[in-house]
């Protein structure tokens, strides 16, 4: 009798295979995706904001994850080598699958083509269901209760959606919902004026960019839509209104799902890391002393790999005392001696001389600030050098003159910038 049950629930259980879409260009993120793909930019001392997607997906149970790679893949490729080795004795692996051109001498012309040009991968697995997911959002998900609405719903395809403001509308893609059912009416493209939730007439359902879809239901719109001269080739701005047409879209509202050990404050949280100002606005979440998103949840765990680097280190200094360190985020291999951390992230093996001061600021991997020195609202990427006495972030002429510098003032320092002296 058991073994029975035992076997009815195995053939139950529906097939996935994850699609993780990477080859992006990631422009506004530059100097930081100027060397690397954007899933590959750190997040929070230690991760790399691909993390999130993946780890979501590994406590969930969906271990068939192909990553799909373009541009600068090659930072991202050894991490996701070196990092997320699943078993395969079970079958489980993650795996990177740069563009291979099957279907001619051409890159991704969008979205909808990096699925349609690896169409290979759905023949090798024959999934019941696909997850086409983001590489590049920070949040919590656990995506099976997404697929167990998806099924109960019969859709074609569900769509991720959070709750926003109404007045912020215009950055997303917005789905007007039916007012009797989760099936998507309308799909609107960064609409001024759209209506709100009939429950909520100030908030707007915003696409996350995360999208279940019954596997023939993807292969026939992704055939016609390469059919389609027209089209831009492209998940929001192509399929999902053709689905919408068909009546096979639906919606999943983000604010149902729940996450072990989630805390009140960082239940469904979402944040899209796609400029400089927002995705330094996502750090800054971390430090405050009750921090927005909570890294400390050991139930549903952030994956990531971790240098072998000895404990972070404080040091006192003659004249400067021991410094301070408040509201920040200290990663291993790091030494400060005698200078000030506030509200900053330090990446592992950061060095702070004595007297220096790191304020509000995102430090990477081996950054060096000098004695003296004065870093404020700047993101420095790896392997900067800030030299004894120079001063960042107090002078915005001088900054401008040298760094780039975004619309809310956070100045950017790409990797191996050779910092002018004082």
């Amino acid at each position: 009798m058991w073994q029975t049950m035992a076997m009815d629930d195995y053939r139950a259980t529906p097939k996935v295979l994850s699609m993780i879409l990477a080859g992006g260009q990631g422009t506004r993120l530059l100097p930081f995706t100027l060397v690397r793909a954007k899933p590959a930019v750190p997040y929070g001392g230690q991760y790399r904001l691909i993390d999130f997607a993946l780890s979501n997906l590994a406590n969930a149970g969906f271990r068939k994850i192909v990553v799909l790679t373009q541009y600068k893949s090659h930072s991202l490729d050894v991490h996701l080598s070196t990092t997320w080795r699943m078993s395969t004795f079970l079958g489980n692996y993650v795996t990177s699958v740069p563009a291979q051109m099957r279907r001619g001498p051409q890159w991704f012309a969008g979205s909808a083509d990096a699925i349609f040009q690896n169409l290979n991968l759905i023949d090798d697995e024959h999934p019941d269901y696909i997850f086409v997911f983001g590489a590049d959002h920070i949040y919590r998900m656990d995506p099976a209760q997404m697929l167990e609405h998806h099924r109960d719903s019969g859709a074609g395809v569900t769509v991720a959606g959070i709750r926003v403001p109404r007045s912020e509308a215009s950055a997303f893609g917005v789905i007007d919902r039916d007012p009797n059912s989760s099936m998507i009416s309308a799909f609107l493209e960064k609409p001024d004026d759209p209506p709100g939730l009939a429950d909520s007439p100030d908030e707007v359902l915003a696409s996350m960019g995360n999208y279940i879809f019954s596997t023939e239901v993807l292969i026939d719109v992704l055939n016609a839509d390469a059919e389609d001269k027209k089209s831009g080739r492209d998940i929001g701005g192509d399929l999902i209104p053709a689905l919408v047409a068909s009546g096979q879209a639906h919606v999943y509202d983000f604010t149902t799902n729940r996450v072990p050990g989630e805390t009140p404050r960082d239940r469904h949280y979402w944040r899209d890391v796609g400029t400089i100002d927002s995705y330094y606005e996502a750090n800054m979440d971390l430090v405050a002393p009750h921090p927005v998103f909570n890294l400390y949840n050991n139930e549903w765990p952030v994956y990531t790999q971790f240098r072998t680097l000895p404990p972070a280190k404080v040091v006192a200094h003659g004249e400067f005392g021991s410094g301070e360190i408040a509201n920040s985020m200290i990663s291993p291999g790091c030494i400060i001696t005698g200078g000030e951390v506030r509200s900053s992230v330090l990446s592992p093996n950061c060095r702070i001389e004595p007297g220096a001061v790191v304020e509000g600021s995102i430090l990477f991997d081996d950054v060096h600030v000098g004695a003296g020195a004065v870093v404020r609202n700047a993101i420095v990427d790896k392997h900067v050098v800030i030299p004894r006495g120079r001063q960042i972030g107090t002078d915005k002429e001088r900054d401008a003159d040298e760094f780039v510098i975004s619309d809310g003032g956070v100045i950017s320092i790409g990797k191996g910038h050779k910092v002018k002296y004082a």
